[in-house]
């Protein structure tokens, strides 16, 4: 259990609880009395369509930008973070789906970077390379931790984000869109990492377009749309079809209608093309090409 436990905090109360949250940009609202309530050790999923105000609202958390209005409460007191540097300090980490990390340094400097182990005045490399070594080991991932960042796929780039992100003393974490550059075998160790953290009591965010994941790892949900929580509820109670009606505003019926009720293996919403291309050659400039859009895409 995580030490930042405030004083007459209780299991019960919810550990992170966002209400009224309002921003705007330039007069054009972004955020409308926008909520998010999530309790100590669960895995919440906050779920929208591109725009609906999942990113704002996540950086109105973390301190990344400034609301507007509302309150928010995090483990029991109310907070105004004025930097993610500060909720991290404060035992909140986020991971980003851009992998932010220095490419020219090696796996250990990203990971251990502003909180390099020091002996007598100077790091300690053995032990910074060993934290990183650990760190990776809980992720399923060994690999030259001495290296530069750029020598590592995509994948495994975030994977060391990851790592960085736990190697903080951290009592929620924030994961947007973290498996888009995993392979099913990351995807399910980057599962049992988060299973591990609900079980020592640390809390998870969990942004995602693909639903089976959601269903697989999530107890609750949270929907936005147009700036505004729209629902939340616990996902067991909520099937596929009402989840994706309510993202898009629709009614069921409509959905199924409209044939957006398939979803693909990893749980993205499919529509019946619009429009569908395939097998387009010109001379060398063009071989094989297809291509094909759904309505509203």
């Amino acid at each position: 259990m995580s030490d930042h436990l405030a004083d007459g905090a209780t299991e019960s109360a919810p550990f992170l609880e966002m209400t009224g949250i309002t921003k705007a940009f330039g007069g054009v609202p972004a955020l409308v009395d926008a909520s998010l309530t999530v309790r100590r050790a669960e895995v919440h999923a906050l779920v929208g369509q591109n725009g609906a105000g999942k990113s704002t609202l996540i950086k109105i958390l973390t301190g990344a930008q400034r609301r507007d209005g509302g309150s928010i409460t995090f483990d029991g007191r109310p907070i105004a973070f004025r930097s993610p540097q500060e909720a991290q300090r404060n035992g909140i980490s986020t991971i980003y789906q851009e992998i932010n990390l220095v490419p020219f340094r090696s796996v250990t400097e990203n990971i251990v970077m502003g909180r390099e182990p020091r002996r007598f005045g100077l790091i300690d490399w053995g032990s910074a390379h060993r934290q990183a070594r650990a760190l990776l080991a809980r992720l399923g991932v060994d690999t030259d931790v001495r290296q530069p960042l750029m020598n590592l796929n995509v994948a495994m780039q975030q994977m060391v984000a990851i790592a960085r992100a736990l190697s903080h003393d951290v009592s929620l974490v924030v994961m947007d869109e973290p498996t888009s550059s995993l392979d099913d075998r990351e995807v399910e160790t980057l599962f049992e990492t988060i299973r591990g953290l609900r079980a020592s009591g640390v809390g998870v965010i969990f942004i995602s377009h693909r639903l089976d994941e959601l269903y697989a790892l999530c107890e609750h949900v949270t929907i936005m749309r147009d700036g505004a929580t729209v629902a939340s509820r616990s996902l067991a109670s909520m099937p596929k079809l009402e989840l994706v009606a309510t993202m898009l505003g629709k009614a069921s019926g409509e959905v199924q209608r409209e044939g957006q009720t398939g979803f693909h293996e990893r749980g993205v919403v499919e529509r019946q093309p619009l429009l569908d291309v395939s097998g387009i050659a010109r001379g060398r400039a063009l071989r094989g090409v297809s291509v094909s859009v759904g309505r509203g895409e």
